[in-house]
């Protein structure tokens, strides 16, 4: 089926990211044309970026513009030269730790870059802006599984904090100027060219080095591991259905995730929270090499558990997650020995 809209490019912001390559591969497949905007920072391996962004680029449907989405005059002509259809945005400063020590990139990127998109999507009549949050923002929440329906007002982390602010600088949006805007709070995303600052990377790494990983919270840290398939899956449900108004919208008693405006918010994990101790249990396993652990506190802003209740997605876009911790890691442990060359 060929709409007008499915004739129109779509944007995919930090297109040479772990999340914008994999979704970029998936709709060059599905026969999209893709235009991937990144500004290749160097806050992780820029080699491991230009990788990816090679094998994109050896793809007809996809062009690439290197743009930093803070530079708003640049973001505003590259929107001028195109008209996007649905505008994918997974641009942003990530890691919770990094946010410790440099809070002015996370603002330069995920407050004043995330303004700047919004402002080009309200202008062009973006069909939908959909967007990267994060599970960070349930902050200091303890109450299992997480869900979208409940409030998220006690950030404890600078980037939290900014996934927080792109929510309601988004809802505003939606508000005032009718622009259909969907978050999606990810959790603890892995897989084959996954970020070499997450744990997988860093503990696969390790283990075959014979170095020393360190578990915070003494190995008792849960996290919901989400596969980048599923992940990616997600995103494309969503980006094809916009959000819309819920005609429920109480403003007596407010639904976080939803409102009168069309704008929603949805987590995207695996519904299957994982003991970090277990999860290196299965890196071993799998590597064939013991890990040599040492096992640490918590560090500031960090969270102990994440556990993402799925209901929501699963209701509006038949999401799914398929795919068992186990069976993802094989995968990424395939990548990452024929990424290094090694045969270990």
């Amino acid at each position: 089926m060929h709409d007008s809209l499915n004739d129109q490019p779509v944007l995919v912001t930090g297109a040479a990211g772990f999340i914008g390559f994999h979704l970029a591969t998936r709709l060059l497949r599905d026969g999209r044309r893709v235009v991937g905007l990144d500004n290749l920072n160097d806050y992780y391996d820029v080699r491991l970026k230009e990788t990816r962004l090679a094998l994109l680029t050896a793809t007809p449907n996809f062009s690439f513009q290197r743009i930093d989405i803070a530079d708003a005059k640049t973001v505003r002509a590259l929107f001028a030269a195109q008209q996007f259809s649905t505008v994918y945005h997974l641009a942003a400063q990530a890691g919770v730790r990094y946010s410790l020590q440099h809070p002015e990139v996370y603002v330069a990127s995920n407050l004043v870059g995330f303004a700047n998109i919004l402002e080009c999507c309200r202008h062009a009549q973006v069909a939908h802006l959909v967007y990267a949050s994060s599970s960070s923002v349930y902050g200091a929440n303890t109450k299992l599984p997480f869900s979208e329906h409940d409030g998220v007002d006690h950030p404890i982390s600078l980037y939290a904090a900014t996934k927080k602010s792109n929510e309601m600088m988004a809802h505003a949006y939606a508000h005032l100027f009718g622009l259909p805007c969907t978050g999606l709070r990810f959790f603890t995303v892995y897989g084959p060219w996954g970020r070499p600052d997450m744990a997988l990377f860093l503990f696969a790494k390790a283990i075959l080095s014979g170095q020393p990983i360190q578990l915070f919270n003494r190995g008792q840290m849960e996290r919901d591991f989400t596969f980048i398939d599923d992940i990616v899956e997600g995103i494309v449900r969503v980006g094809a259905a916009p959000a819309a108004a819920n005609p429920q919208w109480s403003s007596q008693s407010p639904d976080p995730a939803t409102s009168a405006a069309p704008y929603r918010v949805f987590n995207i994990g695996n519904h299957q929270p994982v003991r970090l101790l277990d999860m290196v249990a299965m890196l071993e396993q799998e590597i064939g090499r013991r890990a040599i652990i040492e096992l640490v506190p918590m560090q500031a802003g960090d969270v102990a558990a994440t556990y993402a209740d799925v209901d929501s997605i699963g209701a509006a876009v038949g999401f799914v997650p398929l795919t068992a911790l186990q069976q993802g890691i094989t995968q990424f442990v395939a990548w990452f020995r024929d990424y290094h060359g090694r045969t270990a």
